[in-house]
């Protein structure tokens, strides 16, 4: 049984899908616009997200924008009547997981939906299994990090309002209390600290971690920046996604 949000303005679509999906044994929730769907989502995260293109208040594009700013793991599955290839592949592009042209039969939305959650709890279960950089144990050996920036790698810098203890590897909240994290993760910490108001792509960000010969998949670097955004709490803020260019450092504002 899963949580499942479903937001579309057409109250036929809404409730069609919420009755095949209870019968699945799924909890369903209902938004009417885009925003309701992103405050049902601020309320409590669903497992998978039925998203509607065409919306008031908000349409889908937007909706998915702001969520994979902070969000890059949610399965999120676009139900639309623009069926043009060019609509598909905008929103694909812009994070979504699968792409369902309207109309569709109830057993094709099942499928689907079995799709998603199983892809959903195969990347809880890599989470939880990851190594203490915050990626799969199983690449670390892998990957040859480049060279970064310049900031010492002997010495403490702020992120925000923590400090980062690069030969402790620890991240120092303004509190005083403090968590590990891993060299990949002070590796990014470092090279967005180093070049704060600079939107770096991701290829920046490739060669830096792992090697001008790295071609991974983007899904690793955001695994770490959604990790990092958790750790960091409200100076998650502070790392800000640039859509279709990469991620950019906004120092927390002295005084």
């Amino acid at each position: 049984m899963a949580d499942i949000l479903v937001a579309d303005d057409e109250k036929g679509i809404r409730e069609g899908v919420q009755a095949v999906l209870e019968c699945e044994g799924h909890d369903v929730r209902l938004a009417r616009n885009g925003e309701e769907a992103m405050a049902a989502y601020r309320e409590k995260r669903p497992d998978l997200l039925l998203l509607d293109v065409m919306m008031p208040k908000k349409n889908g594009y937007d909706v998915i924008s702001r969520i994979r700013r902070e969000d890059p793991y949610l399965q999120v599955i676009f139900l639309s009547a623009k069926t043009r290839p060019d609509d598909k592949v905008l929103g694909l592009n812009l994070g979504a997981d699968d792409y369902i042209a309207k109309p569709f039969k109830p057993m094709e939305l099942v499928a689907r939906v079995d799709t998603a959650l199983r892809r959903a709890r195969l990347m809880e279960n890599t989470l939880a299994s990851n190594g203490p950089s915050g990626a799969p144990a199983a690449h670390e050996a892998e990957c040859t990090p480049g060279e970064m920036t310049d900031i010492p790698q002997d010495a403490e810098f702020a992120f925000g309002s923590h400090r980062v203890d690069q030969l402790r590897h620890l991240l120092v909240r303004p509190d005083g209390s403090s968590e590990e994290i891993g060299k990949r993760e002070i590796n990014i910490l470092r090279l967005l600290a180093s070049n704060p108001g600079v939107v770096l792509d991701r290829e920046r960000f490739r060669g830096a971690l792992w090697g001008e010969g790295y071609f991974g998949s983007d899904r690793t670097l955001d695994t770490y920046m959604y990790q990092l955004r958790r750790k960091l709490g409200a100076d998650a803020s502070c790392i800000e996604t640039v859509v279709k260019s990469g991620y950019r450092y906004k120092p927390v504002p002295q005084g």
